[in-house]
C-alpha cells in the first residue's frame, strides 16, 4: 500500500510499521497520536487508500447520543443494514461484533476509530465498553486490525498508551507522529513546485513549524512573506483564528493551558515551575503538573533540565512555533495591516523573535547538529544552563541556551545566531562568549573539554575574534536527513 502511494511523505518508518501490522498473524491494536494538524488521519487514509471495513470519526463537543448515532450511521453504511441507534456503547460494540462475525476471515479487516477522545464524552462509558469489546472478542480475531487515533495527545497517552485497566499492554503498535523536519519540508515544497531559498524555508518553519496542514495551505504563486500575510494577517485568512480552536479542541479547561503558554511566550529562556505559578496564578500541585505534562506530550512545551541540577529545577520552554508567533504578532496585529509581514522586515521586534525562533529550530534539529560535529553516534544529553553573579566564585552571571553533554568527555556549548548574512564576532560579543564559558566552568566545576559551537545561517565572517570558536554549523547542515 504505502510502497506505491507517493502522497505519503516523510513517514517511511511509520509506513514500515503499519506494513508489519498488516503482515502479522494476530489481532492488531494500533495507536496513532500526535499534535493536531500533524497528519495522522492523512497517513492512515492514504496508507489504506480509504479502504476500511469500518471507520468512525468522533464529533467534537457532541453528546453521547449524537456520537452513538454517528456510530450506527457508519455501521449501517458499511454493513448495508438499518440498525437502530444503540442505547449505550456496550450495545454499540455488540453490533460491531455481529458485523465483524459476518466478514471474510481470509482477508485483513481494518477498523479505524479517528478522533477517539471525542467519542469518550463525560460519563459516556465509551472507554470501558471498548476495553470489554477488545478483551472479550476482538483480540482473538487474528484478521482484525484496529487503529485508534486522536489529536488529544494527553487523552491518548493516559487512557490508551498508559492504560492500567483492560487495555494494559494490549496495543501492538504505537505511532507518535512528529512534525516534519526541515529536510522533509523542503522536499514537500519542491513537490508543490515551491522553490524557495533555504533561508525562506527556515523563516517559514519558524512561523508554522513542520505541521503538514499548515504547509498545505501555502500558495506556490506567492513569495514566502506574501504567504505569511495571506494566511495570518489577511482579513479572514486561513490561520488567523487557528489559536481559538487549537487548545480548546485538545484540552478540557483550556483557559489554564492558554495561560501557561502565554506566560512562557514572554520569556525567551523559559520558566521554572515556580515562575509559571507566579506568572499565571495556577496553584501548585496535580493541576499544574497535569497541564505541563499534557503540553509536553502534545509538543507545545519543551522541558529541559539544568546542567548538574535536580529535576525539580527543570525549565519549561514554549516549543510550538505557531503559538509563539500568535502571541508575538497575530493577537495584536490582526486586521491592522494585511501586508504586515512584508512591511515588518526591519522591525526590531521581528529580529528578537527570529533569534528566539531560530534557537527553537536548532533545538528541534539536534541530530543534524551532532552529525555535523561528527558525534552522531556519541551518547549525549542536552541541557540549558544559567548562573547568577557570584563575586566569591568570580562569576559575573551568564546564560547558555544549549549544552550538549557528551559521553566522550566533551561539553559542546552552542550559540545560535540568525542573520541574513555571515555573522561577525566583534570584541563585545567575544568578551560575552568568554564570560559564558568561564562562568560555566567555575559554577559547575566542569572538568570536561569545552567546545564552542556557532550555529549560524551562513557561517562566520573572517575576523580576529573567531579564535574561540571550535566548530561551525550552518543553515544547510540543518537540512540533512539523518
Amino acid at each position: 500500500m504505502a510502497k506505491t502511494n507517493k502522497k505519503i511523505l516523510g513517514r517511511e518508518e511509520e509506513c514500515r510499521r503499519l506494513e508489519r501490522c498488516m503482515a502479522a498473524d494476530n489481532a492488531q491494536l494500533v495507536i496513532v497520536y500526535g499534535r493536531r494538524r500533524v497528519g495522522k488521519t492523512f497517513l492512515i487514509n492514504q496508507f489504506f487508500e480509504n479502504r476500511f471495513a469500518f471507520k468512525i470519526t468522533g464529533i467534537y463537543g457532541e453528546s453521547r447520543a449524537i456520537q452513538l448515532k454517528n456510530f450506527v450511521t457508519a455501521l449501517n453504511r458499511n454493513s448495508r443494514k438499518k440498525y437502530d441507534p444503540p442505547k449505550d456503547w456496550y450495545e454499540a460494540f455488540e453490533l460491531l461484533r455481529e458485523y465483524i462475525g459476518k466478514l471474510s476471515k481470509k482477508n485483513k479487516q481494518v477498523f479505524f476509530f479517528d478522533e477517539m477522545p471525542w467519542l469518550d464524552t463525560h460519563k459516556s462509558g465509551f472507554l470501558s465498553a471498548f476495553e470489554w469489546f477488545w478483551n472479550d472478542y476482538a483480540q482473538a480475531m487474528n484478521n482484525v486490525v484496529f487503529i485508534v487515533c486522536g489529536s488529544a495527545t494527553a487523552w491518548m497517552d493516559n487512557k490508551i498508551v498508559k492504560n492500567k485497566g483492560g487495555l494494559f499492554h494490549r496495543q501492538t503498535c504505537k505511532l507518535y507522529l512528529e512534525p516534519f523536519g526541515l529536510a522533509t519540508v523542503e522536499e514537500y515544497l519542491l513537490k508543490r513546485n515551491i522553490r524557495w531559498s533555504r533561508y525562506d524555508i527556515v523563516e517559514c518553519y519558524m512561523v508554522m513549524g513542520g505541521i503538514p496542514y499548515y504547509l498545505s495551505l501555502l500558495d506556490e504563486t506567492l513569495t514566502m512573506k506574501q504567504n505569511i500575510d495571506y494566511l495570518f494577517f489577511k482579513n479572514k485568512g486561513e490561520l488567523w483564528d487557528e489559536f481559538e480552536h487549537l487548545y480548546k479542541t485538545l484540552f478540557s479547561n483550556s483557559e489554564k493551558y492558554e495561560a501557561v503558554v502565554e506566560a512562557l511566550s514572554t520569556k525567551k529562556y523559559g520558566m521554572t515551575r515556580d515562575e509559571i505559578i507566579n506568572k499565571t496564578g495556577i496553584c501548585s500541585g496535580g493541576d499544574l503538573s497535569s497541564i505541563l505534562n499534557n503540553l509536553i506530550m502534545s509538543g507545545f512545551v519543551r522541558a529541559t533540565g539544568f546542567y548538574e541540577k535536580k529535576k525539580k529545577e527543570t525549565v519549561y520552554q514554549l516549543a510550538d512555533y505557531y503559538t509563539l508567533f500568535y502571541f508575538k504578532y497575530i493577537r495584536n496585529n490582526y486586521g491592522k495591516d494585511e501586508h504586515y509581514w512584508v512591511n515588518a522586515t526591519e522591525n526590531p521586534t521581528r529580529r528578537v523573535w527570529s533569534g528566539y525562533a531560530f534557537e527553537q529550530v536548532c533545538m528541534d534539529h539536534i541530530s543534524q547538529i551532532k552529525y555535523k560535529l561528527q558525534i552522531g553516534g556519541v551518547l549525549s544529553e542536552e541541557y540549558a544552563w544559567s548562573a547568577s553573579a557570584d563575586e566569591e566564585k568570580g562569576i559575573t552571571g551568564a546564560q547558555i541556551d544549549l549544552l550538549i553533554d557528551r559521553r566522550d568527555h566533551v561539553v559542546s556549548v552552542c550559540e545560535m545566531k540568525y542573520s541574513v548574512n555571515k555573522f561577525g564576532i566583534d570584541k563585545s560579543y567575544d568578551e560575552d562568549l568568554r564570560n559564558k564559558i568561564d562562568s560555566f566552568v567555575k559554577a559547575t566545576d566542569c572538568k570536561k573539554t569545552i567546545q564552542l559551537v556557532m550555529v549560524t545561517t551562513y557561517g562566520l565572517k573572517s575576523g580576529k575574534y573567531n579564535s574561540l570558536v571550535n566548530a561551525e554549523v550552518m543553515l544547510d547542515d540543518l537540512f540533512r536527513s539523518v
